[in-house]
């Protein structure tokens, strides 16, 4: 029995291990099968995963293009700066910029002023994380987001725990703060400014310390004529300012960094697209970990295009001059008469090819402080403020009166007042004028002209000077719109500007105020428009579209302008539909106003010097107001101002100069300036004639010739 039990025993025994064989097969088949999966149906997924990368393209800023004036003279440079940058791989952590921002920081020495209570507790925040987080409980922040449990963190921050930071520890902070701004694999620029050889040359020694950084090359805005012409050049955003956040998104869709420096006024603004260049485009390979493990220059940068602006800038530092010294001499000379005359301005072009030679606005200072200037340069005006221009439109009056067929240049007309249903007479500035047609209603600057001119146009021709009423027909001030329109008068004249007003249009209900129209009340013009206004007078009848740059130039690798890569020739926007022989009666009374004893500009324009040099011109008086708020608020309105304004060009029969001037809010009965306007005016033409002379001459470093200011002491006879 017992040899029975052992046999039974070893009979299980091959069975259990055959169990537990099986068992360990079917293991290994599976592990087999599994690795077969993988290899055979996954194998390159999982390879592709092991052996994962990256494209990331970035770009790389170049230099913005220059700007000249018409003769060669740079007036926008770049000055070459040192400049330390920090590109960031992708996935850097915060601690390891705080690591970096400590080991540069060791090496340059970075301004910590505006550093904020935000920049200190951020610092904090990495040097005491855990301390910071237990701080804020979990069950409160359980239904916030990141960001906003982020922030009750920092506020958890007391003002004592960030108080006590030495200036090596801001330094960090500040180094820190400039390394938080960039963008992974796009440079950042840290510190560009006051860079020392020393510091330059220690972060290059060390770049092997500093993963990111480089030393390299930056610019900076310089201007060697300093504020001249400043506002139109325009101004760009610094590299920390970065794009304007109002329009991150355009500027980001055409290939724009956030922190590009961008124009944002002036010709900075409106020429961005050729200025800014072509930037650098670099692809970066990275590994799954972040690592760069190759890179290369997809597209080569490009410096900005420069550009050569219409600007005569010794003309337009003469211009300044002249301006200034007419406005001192006429508020010093009557003080309580013109106490709201501040500001006098003025246009100055080619009024063939419609070319801006200079621009000029300026602002006297009655009581500088100590360290203010006497002048302000507010050149803008010339294109933002607009004024009642009086009789220098009556040019645009006439030409309206013939092309429509209401007056003839037979057409003579009595100067004498009109009276409209028992109101104040209306009449001419200077009376005794007697009988006028266009050209003598131009040469003396007859009002009375102009009104019947208006009541022709709108269907009377009862030639009375004393009516009960007057009533003129529906449309009689559209004709009179119409045709102002063709020279610019009360629409965008089209310079290359980003910004321009087109003035304002009086509500003009009543038959008498459509008579004031006539001689240049009620709507308001700019400087500029009242030059493309005489412009198309003085070339014949196109009017011509402003410009301010004359062509854009390929970056020069020496000094000066490279080859042209855009001409702008002049754009003719309308022709006057005008008879011509009518455009040169108006010429013609033009040059008398400046050069005939009758006209109202002879006691300057035709007396030397101002005689030799041909002009033409037309004055204007406005009756004007102003409101003035005092420092708590009080309103108060001045009545009784005149805006004086002059039109004109030189020479009278081949125009290459005109210009526009006006100055407004001088004291009604201020006889002794009434030469103000018209004495800038004498003197630009001088200034562009001597200038030119001293060119051909080759003298023209010196100048033109100063010529005494007249002071207003020979006041002309004035509308």
């Amino acid at each position: 029995m017992g040899k029975n039990k052992r046999h039974k025993d070893n009979t299980h025994l091959p069975f259990r291990l055959n169990v537990v064989f099986f068992i360990v097969f079917v293991l290994f088949a599976g592990i087999i099968l599994q690795l077969g999966v993988i290899q055979i149906l996954n194998g390159e997924e999982a390879q592709d995963e092991i052996d994962r990368t990256e494209n990331t393209t970035t770009t790389i800023s170049v230099p913005r293009g220059e700007m000249y004036d018409r003769n060669g003279q740079v007036i926008v440079d770049n000055e070459p700066l040192y400049s330390i940058t920090y590109t960031p791989p992708k996935g850097v952590q915060a601690g390891d910029k705080l690591e970096l921002a400590q080991t540069l920081s060791s090496y340059i020495d970075m301004d910590y002023e505006n550093l904020t209570d935000r920049d200190l507790k951020e610092y904090f925040y990495l040097q005491n994380e855990q301390e910071v987080r237990d701080r804020v409980e979990d069950q409160v922040t359980e239904d916030m987001d990141n960001g906003d449990v982020y922030q009750l963190q920092l506020d958890s921050i007391t003002e004592e725990e960030i108080s006590g930071y030495d200036n090596q520890t801001k330094e960090v902070i500040a180094v820190k703060k400039e390394l938080d701004q960039a963008y992974s694999l796009a440079p950042h620029v840290i510190k560009n400014s006051d860079i020392t050889e020393a510091e330059y040359s220690a972060v290059a020694e060390n770049l092997a310390k500093l993963p990111g950084v480089n030393v390299t090359s930056d610019w900076e805005r310089t201007y060697p004529y300093e504020s001249t012409f400043r506002s139109y050049l325009g101004s760009i955003t610094s590299s920390e300012q970065g794009l304007p956040k109002d329009d991150l998104d355009y500027y980001m869709s055409l290939d724009y960094s956030r922190n590009d420096r961008v124009g944002t006024s002036g010709l900075e603004q409106e020429y961005e697209d050729v200025l800014r260049g072509t930037k650098e485009k670099v692809q970066y390979e990275t590994d799954s970990n972040n690592t760069v493990i190759n890179s290369k220059v997809i597209r080569e940068g490009q410096a900005g295009k420069d550009l050569q602006l219409t600007l005569d800038m010794e003309l337009q530092e003469e211009v300044n001059k002249i301006v200034q010294e007419e406005l001192q001499s006429a508020i010093v000379n009557a003080p309580s008469l013109n106490r709201h005359l501040e500001n006098a301005i003025a246009v100055v072009s080619n009024p063939q090819t419609g070319e801006i030679l200079a621009i000029s606005g300026q602002t006297y200072n009655r009581s500088p402080e100590e360290g203010e200037d006497r002048f302000t340069d507010t050149s803008h005006q010339a294109l933002y403020n607009a004024y009642m221009p009086g009789s220098t439109v009556k040019g645009a009056t006439v030409l309206t009166g013939l092309h429509e067929g209401v007056v003839t240049p037979n057409t003579w007309i009595n100067d004498k007042p009109v009276t409209i249903g028992g109101g104040p007479p209306k009449g001419s500035y200077t009376s005794g004028i007697g009988s006028v047609n266009d050209i003598a209603a131009l040469q003396q600057s007859s009002n009375v002209y102009m009104y019947f001119l208006a009541m022709y146009l709108g269907g009377e021709t009862s030639n009375r000077y004393d009516m009960n009423s007057l009533q003129l027909e529906d449309g009689t001030l559209d004709k009179f719109i119409y045709n102002f329109d063709q020279f610019g008068l009360g629409v965008p004249t089209g310079i290359d500007f980003p910004y321009e007003a087109s003035g304002v249009k009086g509500n003009l209900t009543q038959p008498g105020q459509i008579l004031d129209f006539s001689i240049g009340q009620f709507n308001t013009y700019t400087a500029m428009q009242l030059n493309q206004y005489v412009s198309t007078i003085a070339n014949g009848g196109d009017r011509i579209r402003p410009s301010l740059v004359n062509s854009v130039h390929e970056p020069s690798s020496s000094d000066g302008l490279g080859p042209v890569y855009k001409d702008y020739t002049p754009e003719v926007l309308n022709q006057l539909d005008m008879d011509s022989s009518y455009i040169e009666r108006v010429q013609e009374g033009f040059r008398q106003v400046a050069q005939t004893s009758e006209g109202t500009a002879s006691s300057i324009f035709s007396k030397q010097p101002y005689a030799q040099y041909d002009m033409a011109v037309k004055t204007g008086t406005a009756q004007a107001s102003k409101t003035v708020f005092s420092e708590d608020g009080e309103r108060t309105t001045y009545d009784e101002l005149l805006n004086k304004t002059l039109v004109g060009y030189a020479p009278s029969d081949n125009p290459e100069i005109a210009f526009s001037i006006i100055s407004p809010y001088l004291g009604e009965g201020a006889t002794s300036t009434f030469s103000i306007s018209n004495n800038i005016g004498a003197r630009i033409g001088e200034a562009y004639f001597e200038l030119k002379k001293a060119r051909e001459n080759g003298t023209a470093e010196e100048g033109p010739d100063e010529q005494e200011n007249n002071n207003g002491e020979d006041a002309e006879t004035e509308e």
